[in-house]
């Protein structure tokens, strides 16, 4: 690996305080996403804290706090970054609160540029409707890209089993777009494995994932799934859309 130009900077401890290039840190993923692949979740955030240090972040969706919970051992203090859309079900924002004072992290609240009022009056109401591609754009791609500007990593709960689109997930990728590594340290996990982690550790759970919502988005794009549906077909249901932008 090469050495390390005047963008990095660690502090007395030793610790990352300063970016890497690009091509450091695409440089990084070539060499570790091969060798991580088969590492338990605990050595791979492990491995992200120590390469990148208060420059890598988590993010979390609040279906569930298995990985906020399970970095917070590793890297007590963690920022946790959570998308505060302005729809999210009464059941998300408590499972964030409830997250925020019991977890040991960082909880980091980000919300758009525009309240949903503004939003309705610049692009008509109920964007979510009309142009759901934009909404999520608005709401969610550009204030997660704005948030993670001062890190060069950020882990996400990404999991292969959630969906097939989400097969090739790497534990350590490259995100060009966003031009940051992107570490999914449950991206191998079962769901019999998430599902014995939550209970061995007492993880909190929103409590919507029992009612019927596997997979929980913003309230007007999510409804309930049957048994033996795909987890995520109640996202943006009776249209084509699979992902809010943020992971493709």
């Amino acid at each position: 690996m090469t050495t390390a130009t005047t963008a990095t900077a660690r502090n007395a401890r030793g610790v990352q305080t300063e970016g890497r290039s690009p091509e450091e840190l695409r440089e990084l993923v070539s060499h570790w996403g091969a060798e991580l692949e088969l590492a338990p979740a605990e050595v791979i955030v492990e491995w992200a804290a120590a390469t990148f240090g208060e420059r890598f972040c988590v993010t979390s969706s609040m279906g569930d706090s298995a990985l906020a919970h399970l970095v917070s051992k590793v890297v007590p203090g963690i920022d946790v970054v959570f998308l505060d859309t302005g729809y999210h079900f009464i059941e998300t924002i408590g499972t964030r609160d409830a997250v925020q004072a019991t977890v040991n992290v960082n909880l980091l609240s980000i919300t758009p540029v525009q309240s949903v009022a503004e939003q309705d009056a610049a692009y008509g109401k109920d964007l979510y409707k009309t142009d759901p591609d934009l909404c999520c754009k608005l709401r969610k791609v550009q204030p997660l890209a704005a948030a993670l500007d001062k890190y060069d990593a950020w882990a996400t709960g990404l999991r292969r089993a959630e969906t097939h689109n989400r097969v090739i997930a790497p534990v350590i990728g490259w995100d060009a777009k966003k031009g940051k590594v992107k570490v999914s340290p449950l991206a191998r996990w079962s769901d019999e494995q998430m599902e014995r982690y939550i209970v061995e550790n007492g993880v909190l759970v929103n409590p919507l994932v029992y009612d019927g919502y596997p997979s929980i988005g913003c309230a007007p794009c999510t409804r309930r799934v049957a048994p033996g549906e795909d987890p995520r077909s109640g996202r943006w249901a009776g249209t084509n859309k699979t992902e809010c932008g943020i992971h493709s």
